[in-house]
């Protein structure tokens, strides 16, 4: 499809033919004239589809053979003028204008009228036909995205998610003025929207992959926000709630990949399956690294951890439940500190805890993150240096370090935080209505359950790794604190687990 512009500024004829070769305006060709015999020239031996026209370079003398030719040479004419007159408008209607620009015309109002002139040329008659009959069906509905329905119109879908669902509006108005090669039919959503073609020729794949870059990068441009687009593969195969359900699956991919992407999904995502609390060794190495300030080693852990994930990837909430795994670790430290009595560190801490529930990007969580991470460090060198700290938590710290030795007493504990055994033991009372025998069985019994429940270690080896010399005196203490032995709780768990599978299926 061809288009002509015709106006004696050089520089508005320049710039109005960079704005449709820089955004998805979709003319094959773009013919110019700076005067009034090569407007002429370019009408009637090279015909455009539509053309572009400043009405102020018609001599008055011939406006009747301009008019004439071109009803017969060109489909649209889009009218430019730079006077804002009665006598321009009624030119514009002489010509049956499609559109009258008065300088300077804003880019949004070219692009939009440019699209609709294509649009229109495009449109089959059937097309036209359906749009115009008000009792027409549209061939799409939300109904479509939710339910199979058999009869309707096949199409192709593109899901389409910005950085925050209050930028859904935005978003929206943005896609009913983008210039599609073919105009979709858009339905808003609670945190997206879902823009559904006409199902593609296989020739079009490539001109809809095209686009779909095009329309991220001008969204970015217009709104300095970022979108994530999803769409499947082979669209020929799948109903548009099949393919729905794919594209809906495949939005948490954000979480991993970042913002700024267009992704094309074949079949439903396979989350590999992890452990997301931290194990014992993980815990310990955390006290270690909090206890000595190292940042540098903390740093290394967290993006090794985090920053090399490749597919298949995680569940996102089950690396959510990860982060707050480490959080839980953080929390402690805090009060072995009384770092929670600072307003301002325990502000921190409950915006990092919703960044972590809620962040839908990954690598921002973890940024955020350790930036907590670092103040909290400083803030205990500052606490360090004045000599204040609560000895209760930071014993309760060292027990959920070493609570696997066997040997562990209330005596070790006492020493490391440096106070005296019955001294610590009353705090510990105090203030958690707790005794420091019943505290250390709750710590190794909870680090037992985790174990039955994700390992298959026999009942001598979960023992000995909690903490227990004796497997008889281990599953004496694990049937009074559960109402379970050690063994019929791992049936149990594994029937539950058995069920839930059985239910997907």
């Amino acid at each position: 499809m061809k288009l002509l512009i015709a106006d004696r500024d050089k520089k508005e004829q320049i710039g109005l033919e960079w704005l449709v070769r820089a955004y998805p305006i979709p003319f094959q060709e773009i013919k110019t004239a700076t005067d009034f015999d090569s407007l002429l020239e370019q009408l009637t031996q090279s015909p455009p589809s539509v053309c572009c026209v400043e009405l102020d370079m018609v001599p008055r003398k011939r406006w009747e053979e301009f008019r004439r030719l071109a009803n017969i040479y060109t489909r649209t004419i889009i009218g430019m003028t730079a006077e804002a007159t009665f006598d321009r408008a009624v030119q514009a209607i002489e010509l049956h204008a499609f559109d009258l620009w008065v300088k300077p015309a804003s880019p949004d109002r070219i692009k939009r009228s440019l699209n609709r002139a294509f649009r229109e040329l495009t449109e089959t008659p059937t097309e036209r036909e359906n749009q115009s009959s008000p009792t027409a069906a549209p061939p799409f509905s939300y109904r479509s995205l939710f339910i199979e329905e058999e009869g309707k119109q096949a199409g192709t879908l593109l899901l389409l998610q910005p950085e925050t669902p209050e930028s859904i509006p935005s978003l929206y108005r943005f896609l009913e003025d983008y210039p599609f090669h073919h105009q979709p039919m858009l339905f808003p959503l609670s945190d997206a929207v879902a823009a559904v073609y006409p199902r593609s020729r296989s020739d079009r794949n490539n001109i809809f992959q095209r686009e779909g870059y095009r329309l991220i990068r001008e969204w970015s441009d217009r709104s300095q926000e970022s979108l994530f687009a999803v769409s499947h593969h082979k669209q020929d195969t799948l109903s548009l709630r099949q393919q729905y359900r794919l594209a809906r699956q495949a939005l948490q991919l954000r979480f991993y990949r970042g913002n700024q992407q267009w992704i094309t999904v074949e079949k439903a995502i396979q989350w590999k399956r992890i452990d997301p609390f931290l194990n014992p060794e993980e815990q310990r190495l955390w006290v270690d690294m909090l206890d000595q300030s190292d940042k540098e080693g903390i740093k290394a852990w967290m993006q090794s951890e985090f920053y090399n994930l490749a597919s298949p990837y995680p569940d996102p909430g089950l690396l959510r439940i990860r982060l707050t795994s480490l959080l839980a670790q953080l929390r402690r430290f805090m009060k072995s500190w009384s770092l929670h009595t600072q307003p301002s560190l325990e502000a921190h801490y409950h915006r990092i805890f919703s960044t972590v529930l809620y962040n839908p990007l990954l690598y921002r969580i973890v940024q955020e993150l350790l930036l907590f991470v670092y103040a909290l460090l400083d803030g205990a060198e500052e606490q360090r240096q004045r000599g204040e700290s609560d000895p209760v938590e930071r014993g309760i710290r060292w027990m959920e370090k070493e609570f696997h030795r066997p040997d562990l007493s209330l005596e070790q504990v006492a020493n490391h935080v440096k106070r005296n055994p019955s001294y610590f033991s009353h705090l510990l009372s105090q203030q958690k209505q707790v005794s420091f025998r019943h505290l250390l069985r709750s710590i190794r019994v909870r680090h037992a359950r985790r174990l039955l429940e994700t390992t298959t270690l026999s009942i001598q080896e979960v023992a000995r790794q909690s903490g227990f010399s004796h497997a008889n005196t281990f599953s004496r203490i694990f049937k009074k604190m559960t109402g379970h032995s050690p063994r019929n709780y791992r049936d149990q768990i594994k029937n539950q687990s058995s069920k839930e599978k059985e239910d997907l299926t």
